[in-house]
């Protein structure tokens, strides 16, 4: 896990506490007036102030203010370059398709099927867009408000979502209680008493415990159902928020004053107020050593120290993160030397790469290869990912683009990061599939390395009950056939890999199971999962322990690594695994690559050398005790880098495999996935019975949650909507025909012909209907979904033979079923509902999941996506 510490740079914290509102009548008018976040914000500046990461200077309070008071708020806050913290409280909104957050300010309205829902309040996305263009190291967003868990979505779609942290008081589609007025919301009552505990206190460890403390409570959301903070974050990317000290034995709680030469033992201090006050110091008492001699200024102050404490106070105020620090940063015992600003090194890597990397860069930093003769640092260094398809198409045709984007679609300063100096992907194929036929107008020269600075093999991940328990199945088969032999040997085993389009990782093992005798769609549901693919790596065996039956019973595609350094949720219970070696799958093998910029001459020379120095040290024996110590092995021999730690399920010597990844494997690869994932269908069904009445309205009931899911849709994907009730002599009702459809020609089709029919549901007939429908045709390789959503009455109702019919039905089908259940506990193990999602490979959905997220999710997953 990487904590970022902020202490001693330019943090700011932006409190917003909308306790008045200006509009609170009919027709137009918010709910009403909220007094606690009044005492929200007070109480949470006065632990923020305590918490010694946030100076008081650096927490600005805003008490209701409207729209544009607090955007220009947001962007006065936005000059942070160590952590930006922006908190919320008051009322949140989201439109009818659940799609957006709205965080509504003093001057809001809500004006029902106008163009502009919420006048006066800010679109989440908006917020997330103005908070982006922050240099801050780290972005923490935390929400108080009725719908806050819609935010989590809304964070999914930002490029730069690495750096932002995200902790919601509530799950989507939920409305909450504000408490009494004279009190704080009783979400932000729990985060200040936890901010206000003694110790360091990071976003992981804050909202782990709060989740704990609310569960405790036992409060209810307004819906009656339990109240579920949430919170959404990279894998391992932490950030401390508070750091109280213990009172002193005295009891005063205050820290004693620390000698004058000292400095070094006082980390809660700002370097920068501390080298102020030696500067101060040295110019009372001139030239002092650590014997006490005064020096040849005679005592009347060194004559340097006057205009040198001016200038410094200058720069404090303007310079960036790493140039204030190593401007003011170094003394000796019997002088003081004033550090340039290092040269800053932006280093781009693969996702799963970049903790490993990180690592590396910050022991780099601080290692003698990075120190001058003066002790000042040769330079700074900025590590950052991006999906790996990404980086090799604007590598290879967009780095024109890159120095200065034409329009939003193509736009790797957005989609990517800032230019890098250095790449390090995963494989140096990456670099072959980068330079092959490329641009010969390119912006941007790249020069790789001939040799990989590491290896990881990318294993199959097995939990040990079910693993092969002989050294030839673990090590001397194909991926498909060590997939098939897994099966046999528990038949409720899955295997999951991370998305192709965003790691390396995925695509190596995408390789390997495009590798056998079977169709790409054959291989592809060798790996077919409920939801969409993890990202990376780490994120996938981080969200395996969600559950103990799918931690179990599920194999991962990982590298090797990952089973040694481990990932940022290592603390969560998790089955033991043993790798598994394919032969047929290539490893992970970094590699450095310069890259230099056409006209970015400036420096040239240092920035060369600088490069170089960081190059060498990742070859050299520090720099390879790092990858030892994150679990790599040599890339040219078979050995780990470290040998003396044992490693629980690894092989010390990993047999013989396909090595390394060739371009035009990864090429192709990529491109028979890319259309393996086209186009889709889907069927939804929507119960349309009675029973109906009590869950149709609002965004939360069928048709909104129904709507929300189009986004997961494109303008090639097909769908049709029936409403599911015993109407005349047939058991639905076509609403929409099977076809492509604009989302806004959808709505309005929804809103005038969706309605609860005085009938019941028969789902046998409906579902027998819709395998029908949905049966796949000759050389049609789509893929496909049927999503039936219902409160569960009538399926609770059927006999067994009628829900043995349906079994039966979908598993000759072969199409999967998403059902989204209405009811609490409607997707319990053994209900109706479930069971049909088990035997069709689908999954079910009810109110512990999110449903409108998850259904988007599963929806997206078939389909395209918004054009």
């Amino acid at each position: 896990m990487i904590r970022f510490d902020p202490r001693g740079k330019s943090n700011r914290a932006l409190l917003v506490g909308v306790s008045e509102y200006d509009h609170t009548k009919p027709p137009h008018g918010v709910p009403g007036p909220i007094p606690a976040t009044e005492h929200n914000v007070n109480r949470l500046r006065e632990v923020l102030a305590r918490g010694r990461v946030f100076d008081e200077h650096e927490i600005t309070v805003a008490h209701s203010p409207s729209l544009e008071h607090f955007e220009q708020a947001l962007l006065l806050a936005a000059e942070a370059e160590g952590v930006l913290l922006l908190y919320f409280a008051g009322h949140g909104a989201i439109p009818s398709a659940g799609d957006e957050l709205f965080l509504q300010m003093r001057n809001a309205r809500v004006v029902a099927g106008g163009q502009a829902v919420f006048p006066g309040a800010a679109p989440f996305t908006t917020v997330l867009t103005m908070l982006a263009t922050s240099p801050a190291r780290r972005i923490v967003v935390i929400l108080d408000c009725c719908f806050a868990g819609n935010a989590a979505w809304v964070r999914e779609t930002l490029s730069d979502k690495h750096r932002l942290l995200l902790m919601m008081s509530v799950q989507a589609n939920h409305r909450i209680d504000a408490g009494g007025p004279r009190t704080p919301t009783p979400y932000t009552a729990e985060l200040v008493r936890l901010l206000d505990e003694e110790g360091e206190t990071g976003f992981l460890d804050l909202s782990e415990r709060i989740r704990e403390r609310m569960a405790v409570r036992d409060l209810s959301t307004v819906r009656g159902e339990g109240w579920e903070p949430l919170c959404r974050a990279e894998p391992g990317e932490d950030v401390l928020l508070a750091a109280k000290p213990a009172p002193d034995r005295k009891g005063t709680g205050a820290d004693p004053d620390p000698p004058d030469d000292a400095d070094a033992d006082v980390p809660r201090t700002s370097l920068a107020v501390r080298l102020l006050g030696r500067l101060r110091g040295l110019r009372g008492r001139g030239r002092t050593g650590r014997s006490g001699t005064t020096g040849g200024a005679g005592g009347r102050g060194a004559p340097w120290a006057v205009p040198l404490l001016g200038l410094l106070s200058l720069t404090i105020l303007t310079a960036g993160t790493y140039g204030m620090i190593e401007l003011v940063g170094h003394f000796r015992d019997d002088t003081a030397t004033v550090c340039a600003p290092a040269l800053e090194q932006r280093v781009l890597t693969d996702p799963d790469l970049e903790p490993t990397i990180r690592a590396a860069a910050d022991a780099y930093l601080t290692s003698a290869a990075n120190t001058l003769d003066d002790g000042c640092r040769r330079t700074g260094i900025t590590v950052y990912s991006a999906g790996s398809s990404d980086v090799v198409t604007a590598l290879h045709r967009q780095t024109a683009a890159w120095r200065e984007p034409p329009d939003e679609d193509a736009n790797p300063q957005r989609d990517i990061g800032p230019q890098p100096d250095i790449w390090i992907p995963a494989s140096r194929a990456d670099f072959a599939r980068v330079m092959k036929e490329r641009d010969t107008d390119a912006w941007a020269v790249l020069k790789a390395a001939d040799k990989p600075l590491a290896y990881s093999p990318v294993v199959l991940a097995v939990p040990w009950a079910i693993a092969a328990d002989t050294m030839e199945s673990r090590t001397g088969l194909t991926l498909n056939r060590m997939i098939e032999d897994l099966s046999e040997r528990n038949e409720k085993a899955e295997v999951r890999r991370p998305d192709p389009e965003f790691t390396d990782v995925g695509l190596l093992a995408t390789i390997g199971l495009y590798a056998g005798d079977e169709s790409v769609a054959a291989a592809e549901l060798l790996v077919d999962q409920t939801g969409p693919p993890s990202p990376t790596a780490a994120e996938l065996l981080c969200t395996l322990p969600d559950h103990d039956d799918v931690d179990n019973q599920t194999a991962a595609l990982v590298p090797e690594f990952l089973m040694r350094s481990g990932v940022g949720c290592d603390s969560t219970t998790r089955t033991r695994r043993t790798a598994q070696y394919p032969k047929d799958v290539p490893g992970v093998a970094p590699v450095f690559v310069r890259v230099t910029w056409q006209g970015a001459d400036r420096d040239k020379e240092a920035r060369d050398a600088s490069a170089a120095s960081f190059q060498d040290w990742l070859t050299g024996e520090e720099g390879q005790a790092v990858f030892a110590e994150n679990g790599f092995r040599n890339p040219y021999k078979w050995d780990l880098l470290d040998r003396d730690t044992k490693v629980d399920g690894v092989l010390v010597a990993s047999p013989p495999l396909d090595r390394f990844a060739r371009q035009d494997k990864m090429d192709e690869a990529l491109k028979e996935y890319r259309a393996a994932g086209g186009p889709g269908r889907v069927l939804y069904l929507l119960d349309s019975s009675l029973s109906m009445d009590n869950v149709w309205k609002g965004s939360s009931g069928a048709p909104g949650l129904l709507k929300q899911s189009l986004g997961g849709l494109g303008g090639q994907d097909e769908y049709g909507v029936w409403a599911v009730a015993e109407t005349g002599d047939r058991s639905y009702e076509q609403l929409l025909k099977s076809g492509s459809h604009r989302r806004a020609d959808t709505e309005r089709a929804l809103d005038a012909r969706a309605r609860v029919q005085d009938a019941e549901a028969d789902p046998r007939d409906a579902l027998d209907a819709a395998f029908e429908e949905m049966e796949r045709s000759e050389g049609d390789n789509r893929r496909r979904l049927i999503v039936y959503i219902t409160d569960s009455e009538d399926s609770d109702q059927l006999t067994r033979d009628r829900l043995g019919d349906i079994l039966s039905g979908a598993r000759r089908a072969e199409v999967p079923v998403t059902v989204v259940s209405l009811k609490n506990g409607g997707c319990d193990p053994g209900r109706p509902d479930r069971q049909i999602t088990d035997a069709s490979k689908g999954r079910c959905l009810d109110s512990g999941d999110d449903p409108g997220t998850a259904l988007r999710d599963e929806v997206a997953r078939t389909g395209t996506g918004d054009e």
